[in-house]
């Protein structure tokens, strides 16, 4: 993913043009937080705005937090795909508060959970999450002797990461597991890797996504999802936010929305237009995170034929 400086501020501007160069910002620049289904999502709205509006887009890395905070502060345009509720906190804040942000309506459908793979499930006798809560059962997933399993929770920097770590406080297998922070990437080789070997793990999952298409996956089971026992708080809001958070349930049906900067209705008003209109679902979104990470698809290309090949849809958008 191609890392660009944030759009230039006019004193900065002023003074790159001062030393004989003439500085260029582009005219939106896109949030990339880091997995893969924001990743092709924004590659696509690049196309889309470049080949149909003539606009100079980039795209820049950035965690959750950081994408909204520069939205917020114009350096920042797009965030391809917010997770609600799981970053709930920085949409109150941006979209219902201050009012800065706006907010695609047309959410694409998200499943999130604990998975083993089935030749795990069989192995081991899982059916559960709370069956980790056991320290037999736990034990089974102990690759490194220590006396507890291994459970990937998620990324450092995911909302989600932090929502595992209150669930595994509430469910309590937080005592009998080690919780696991690491990219992705890392953590599905692992799970290509134990398939391969026929090694017993277990780990985050959700969907769109494409490992339900790449391996035959079992997701454990919970008591359905209950408002009243999900009080969730993020550590940007409290400092005690472990202690004073409880979710022993399963996630509730999560959306995945197109956040965009408000400033784009002002400044680039047909822009804003098609960002308001972008509708995908998550079987379209599975397969095009398919596509680049299991198929190695460059992105960029992937992208131009996507939008070619589904011009119906782009020119829902347009109108």
């Amino acid at each position: 993913m191609k890392k660009v400086s944030k759009k230039l501020t006019a004193p900065l501007i002023a003074a790159t043009m001062g030393l004989g160069g003439v500085a260029q910002a582009a005219d939106v620049v896109i949030g990339v937080p880091n997995w893969p289904s924001v990743a092709v999502t924004a590659e696509v709205l690049k196309v889309v705005l470049e080949d149909n509006l003539g606009l100079e887009v980039e795209l820049q890395n950035g965690t959750n937090p950081i994408v909204f905070e520069a939205m917020d502060a114009g350096s920042m345009h797009v965030h391809p795909e917010v997770w609600l509720p799981n970053q709930s906190n920085l949409h109150d804040k941006f979209v219902k508060d201050k009012g800065t942000v706006a907010m695609n309506q047309n959410g694409v459908s998200a499943f999130q959970g604990m998975c083993v793979t089935k030749g795990t499930a069989e192995r081991t006798g899982i059916k559960k999450l709370s069956d980790l809560t056991n320290p037999d059962m736990a034990a089974k997933f102990d690759t490194d002797g220590d006396g507890l399993g291994e459970i990937w929770i998620g990324a450092p920097g995911w909302a989600s990461t932090n929502v595992e770590k209150v669930r595994a406080k509430s469910y309590g297998y937080a005592e009998t597991m080690n919780l696991k922070e690491i990219d992705e990437t890392v953590a599905l080789a692992e799970v290509d890797d134990a398939v391969d070997k026929n090694k017993d793990i277990v780990f985050f999952c959700y969907t769109p996504h494409h490992m339900f298409a790449l391996h035959e996956l079992v997701i454990l089971e919970e008591p359905k999802y209950d408002a009243a026992k999900w009080n969730v708080i993020q550590p940007t809001d409290d400092s005690e936010w472990l202690e004073k958070s409880e979710a022993g349930v399963a996630w509730d049906l999560a959306y995945l929305h197109i956040h965009y900067a408000a400033s784009l209705e002002t400044d680039f008003p047909e822009a804003a237009s098609v960002l308001s209109k972008v509708k995908l679902d998550t079987d379209t979104v599975s397969k095009m995170t398919f596509a680049l990470v299991v198929e190695k698809q460059d992105p960029a290309e992937f992208a131009k034929e996507w939008v070619a090949a589904n011009a119906d849809t782009v020119e829902s958008w347009l109108k």
